[in-house]
């Protein structure tokens, strides 16, 4: 991942000593989900983590442990991360130095208000400078406790006009199923935004001329080619050509005067991360409204924690690339709108590399279906050789890379 790769300090390496293959991993499960803006930029992360009752870990043991991990507001800033409080009475002052009110938000059960000494507890909160928001209806209570934003599952029920209208926000609709409804979210007057809608991204059509280009780029990039074939393709590509040249003028290479010709961006990336650059740009096309791409950061995702996880695996430089690849294509079909095996046979993928994209065959394939779920499984992941704690290292260093990258592209 080159430039904006996550250090791993000497904490880290001691806490994953101790968790070593000796002893039940005492690391919790940990889901991560991107929140988006109504421009489609990321502004939050929403966590999910799994009680762990073999080492006697209830849920929010489970939280307080993963907010204990070295390096992760580092590797997830400036982003916000959304915990769930189930029990608001259980937030001691003592655990606020591992929960800092400038990167958390607690997420409170709307019933739960209804308590007395919860409402006081959540009013304490917010003078410590926590934002609350109401998951369900919060009536009357959630002003009386400083409440900002309420938050429902969208894909079942919007939470009511008066809800809305009462509170300041900002207002989460999770699980948003696509883009209808996400209109009719942003109608209601949701702020941010969670769920498969971000799958669902309008394909790069037009008279079919852009998408034969994008997959000749592919081709060039997959058989290795010279760099002055992918020059040519570029320049009939004003939208790669111009997001190409802003990478490389960002602040990640804090260059002291400006580049204006491929040949110098290929110099100055180099081979390795040209390609990989090349690869994340095919999504970064604008959209019609000028919001930033859905998938661009997804796909960032998936190719850089698929990358750490081949190399935690001891997968040389060669299979790190592989399974990188196998990562940023993964969403193909949505940016092209077409069908995969479509999309692999014209690209000539190396056999394995195809497997994992059209059957998550192999362990190229094992990762990439580990990659996509929700929340991994222990029995998958002791399938193919990872640890709990492995595995969040990887979701640290792809959130890492891909917050950057849509930063800088």
């Amino acid at each position: 991942m080159g430039l904006l790769s996550v250090n791993i300090n000497s904490r880290t390496k001691a806490i994953r000593e101790r968790m070593s293959a000796t002893e039940p991993s005492l690391f919790p499960l940990v889901g991560l989900e991107a929140v988006a803006n109504t421009q489609h930029q990321w502004v939050a992360l929403a966590l999910t983590v799994a009680p762990h009752p073999a080492s006697g870990l209830d849920a929010w043991q489970a939280l307080l442990s993963v907010f204990a991990w070295p390096d992760m507001g580092a590797a997830l800033a400036p982003l916000d991360c959304i915990v769930t409080l189930a029990d608001p009475l259980r937030m001691l002052p003592e655990h606020m130095a591992a929960l800092p009110a400038s990167r958390v938000v607690l997420r409170i059960d709307a019933a739960a208000l209804a308590e007395p000494a919860v409402r006081k507890r959540c009013a304490e909160l917010v003078e410590q400078g926590y934002r609350l928001v109401a998951d369900g209806e919060p009536g009357i209570h959630a002003m009386q406790t400083g409440v900002k934003g309420v938050t429902s599952d969208c894909a079942v029920a919007l939470p009511s006009a008066l809800a809305l209208m009462s509170l300041p926000g900002p207002h989460w609709a999770r699980n948003v199923p696509g883009a209808a409804r996400l209109a009719v979210c942003r109608a209601a007057g949701m702020h941010w935004f969670s769920g498969p809608y971000e799958r669902e991204a309008a394909p790069q059509g037009g008279d079919g001329t852009s998408r034969k280009r994008l997959l000749a780029l592919l081709g060039l990039l997959a058989r290795d080619a010279d760099s002055r074939e992918l020059e040519t393709i570029l320049k009939q590509d004003p939208a790669l050509s111009y997001h190409l040249l802003k990478l490389v003028n960002s602040a990640a290479f804090a260059l002291s005067s400006p580049i204006h010709n491929f040949g110098q961006a290929i110099n100055l990336l180099g081979r390795r991360q040209l390609q990989r650059w090349l690869q994340l740009l095919l999504y970064a096309r604008q959209m019609d409204d000028s919001t930033a791409s859905l998938l661009l950061p997804l796909a960032a995702l998936r190719a850089a924690q698929m990358e750490a996880l081949c190399k935690q695996l001891g997968g040389d430089r060669d299979r790190q690339d592989m399974a990188f690849v196998v990562g940023v294509f993964a969403l193909l079909d949505v940016l092209l709108g077409m069908p995969m095996p479509e999309i692999v046979g014209a690209l000539h993928l190396d056999a394995e590399v195809a497997g994992a994209l059209l059957e998550r065959s192999g362990q190229l394939g094992a990762l990439l279906a580990l990659v996509e779920a929700p929340l991994a499984e222990r029995e998958r992941l002791d399938a193919v050789g990872l640890t709990p704690e492995a595995f969040w290292q990887s979701q640290l260093q792809g959130y890492h890379w891909a917050i950057q990258v849509s930063r800088n592209l």
